[in-house]
């Protein structure tokens, strides 16, 4: 695998604060030096962040494409209420991205991450006009594994009996010493100082409310399928949280572009991120052939 990715912006990229009608969402930005292709939009995954995609900024950049990262609400850097969990619930997030992608001017390409991918998805099915393209990251039809299900729930029991600083320490203690996150949900970064002050910036309601999510989670393949969007399933060649079979299933169902990252896990975009980038700008660049 490459090396693990970093919170520290390369150059290029500008870290800011995006305005919209639902709230301002903590962003990275990075625009190419030339004409633009397209933008596109980037939602983090399940104790992830817009970090997540930050050795992708550049390669786009390089292709052609104005790439923004945000944290979703309530996740690390974005403001969002710790304790009610009515403001996570999934249309209240898919909410959130439609006025993301206005604020960062329409229309625009969507790309979500693990539980990014299932809110970017309810985005989508609440009004496609906003998009160019739909892609998904790691992320699968429906809930995760009961595996991945398992580790989902200890960490909700842990919310709440434990205050955030005292859920990491135990995620700390119950971890091999290799891993500094919160499973195979959320990979890839490498700064145990850094993942620790992003674990403290998320709400403990967000966390509960979509992890719920994510162990309840409909299959709404069928309706995502019936929207004439073009749509783009990328993956690692290994995966805990949706089998790799689910995942090529679904892209069948969607018709869509299919991809597998060789040399990488749930997190293609920081295991492999020049790979993940050249996949992602090769699908789009299909859609804009005169570009």
């Amino acid at each position: 695998m490459s090396r693990p990715a970093t919170f520290n912006p390369p150059p290029g990229v500008k870290a800011h604060r995006l305005h919209t009608l639902r709230g301002d969402f903590a962003a990275l930005e990075a625009t190419p030096r030339g004409p633009s292709k397209g933008t596109v939009l980037l939602l983090p995954g399940f104790t992830g962040s817009k970090e997540d995609f930050i050795s992708l900024h550049e390669p786009l950049a390089a292709d052609g494409y104005r790439t923004v990262a945000v944290d979703g609400r309530g996740q690390h850097e974005s403001p969002g209420s710790r304790d009610d969990e009515s403001a996570y619930t999934q249309d209240e997030l898919a909410r959130d991205v439609l006025a993301q992608a206005d604020a960062v001017g329409t229309p625009v390409h969507l790309v979500g991450h693990s539980l990014g991918g299932q809110i970017a998805r309810a985005a989508v099915l609440m009004d496609p006009l906003p998009f160019v393209s739909l892609t998904l990251i790691a992320s699968g039809p429906a809930e995760i594994s009961p595996s991945q299900q398992q580790r989902v729930k200890l960490l909700r029991d842990a919310l709440a009996v434990m205050d955030m600083a005292q859920v990491w320490e135990a995620i700390q203690a119950m971890e091999p010493p290799e891993d500094t996150d919160t499973g195979d949900l959320d990979t890839g970064l490498d700064d145990r100082a850094d993942l620790r002050r992003r674990w403290l910036g998320n709400s403990p309601a967000q966390l509960i409310a979509t992890g719920r999510q994510l162990c309840t989670e409909p299959d709404r393949v069928a309706e995502l399928a019936a929207l004439p969007l073009p749509k783009h399933v990328l993956s690692g060649d290994e995966d805990n949280t949706w089998p790799l079979p689910l995942l090529d299933d679904m892209a069948v169902r969607l018709d869509a572009r299919r991809t597998v990252v060789r040399g990488s896990e749930h997190s293609p975009n920081t295991d492999q991120p020049r790979e993940t980038a050249r996949a992602l700008a090769d699908f789009w660049n299909t859609l804009h052939p005169q570009a």
